[in-house]
């Protein structure tokens, strides 16, 4: 199973992945609501997701933060920023996140990512 972990502090926004993601078939590893639970989630899998849906601006630790403690664990995931901040995309992919994609984004373009995240997984 194509399992995602979900880093959103918005709520609403945490249903409107969770909906998506059901709807096209992968499974949803957790949801944290801010860097440092993320860290601390990846951490504790068993049974790491492939992919984690990055958020920037959050409470206590920012997604550029938490993606740097999450690729020191594991360098093979792919992280794929999902802000609103477009000034922190050169920043993002220096660290060594898979993709970025600005919001607002498309329900299309956000499944294409994902797809192409999981595929290239696969190679």
């Amino acid at each position: 199973m194509k399992k995602i972990l979900i880093v959103e502090d918005d709520q609403s926004v945490q249903m409107f992945y969770q909906r998506i993601l059901n709807m096209f078939g992968f499974e949803i590893a957790g949801i944290a609501s801010d860097g440092d639970e993320a860290v601390l989630m990846f951490k504790l899998f068993k049974d790491k997701p492939e992919i984690i849906l990055m958020d920037h601006r959050m409470p206590k630790k920012n997604g550029i933060e938490a993606s740097k403690e999450i690729l020191q664990i594991d360098h093979n995931v792919k992280i794929i920023f999902f802000s609103a901040d477009d000034s922190i995309k050169e920043e993002a992919f220096s660290i060594g996140i898979y993709d970025f994609e600005l919001k607002p984004f498309s329900i299309e373009s956000m499944i294409a990512k994902i797809k192409l995240a999981f595929n290239s997984s696969n190679n």
